[in-house]
């Protein structure tokens, strides 16, 4: 398995959960080294070859590189959770500067995009590969909105669910399965960079069952949509957000 944004929060949750469940892991981060060596180190205290790679999704290059490094040291990719993504502090539409904008869709959108092309290529049997199932963690952004804090980020989110669906029904007859996670509000560090202190704890009370969820929940998600249990399910968006 390779998870983008594997170094924290659910990437990192993910990882560990994999390599209980068997898998291999490979992991990427872009600055984090220090928590993606701690990643491997629990992978591998699993029982799980593991390697990190320094990537950054935003450049074809590195996504190249990360699929094919992956492939060379730990086999063929069965299963791929496209995780990486980023937010900027929490302000209103009329405030945000245009590199604010770049940054967001190259990593959220087009990072994405990037990588769930690469890994159309190492697994689709028309090139050659034996299948496998992709993971794109989305957000309840998406169909929230999420207004006054990062409509940005929510309408990358919604760009993913959509391509979800669609590659979905694209590679459904070479053998890959496609669907999407959407996280609620999840104790993880993504929340810092927002500038809102505190904001899980903040926004629980509008959560139906009154909390903030943990990476761990969202990784059990994750492993059952990469896993054979969930053989018959492609295309699908499944919520993690508590009621939210």
């Amino acid at each position: 398995m390779l998870i983008t944004g594997g170094s924290r929060g659910i990437g990192a949750a993910t990882a560990v959960l994999a390599a209980r469940r068997g898998y291999d892991v490979a992991i990427t981060y872009l600055s984090n080294e220090d928590g993606a060596s701690d990643v491997v180190a629990a992978c591998e205290a699993n029982g799980a070859g593991a390697v990190a790679i320094r990537a950054d999704v935003a450049i074809e290059s590195d996504v190249v590189e990360m699929f094919d490094r992956t492939a060379r040291e730990l086999g063929p990719i069965r299963a791929f959770v496209n995780n990486a993504g980023t937010l900027h502090r929490a302000a209103r539409l009329d405030q945000f500067e245009l590199e604010r904008l770049q940054e967001v869709v190259s990593v959220n959108v087009i990072g994405a995009f990037l990588a769930a092309r690469e890994a159309v290529r190492h697994m689709s049997t028309i090139h050659g590969g034996v299948g496998g199932a992709i993971v794109n963690v989305s957000s309840a952004a998406s169909y929230l909105g999420s207004p006054n804090e990062f409509i940005d980020y929510a309408a990358t989110k919604g760009a993913l669910d959509t391509m979800t669906i669609g590659l979905a029904k694209e590679v459904a007859t070479e053998g890959i399965r496609v669907n999407a996670v959407r996280p609620g509000l999840i104790y993880t560090d993504i929340h810092a960079l927002s500038g809102i202190e505190g904001r899980v704890d903040k926004l629980a009370p509008n959560v139906p069952m009154q909390r903030g969820g943990s990476a761990s929940e969202v990784a059990e998600v994750i492993l059952w949509l990469a896993s054979t249990e969930a053989s018959y399910v492609t295309g699908t968006l499944v919520n993690c957000t508590g009621g939210r």
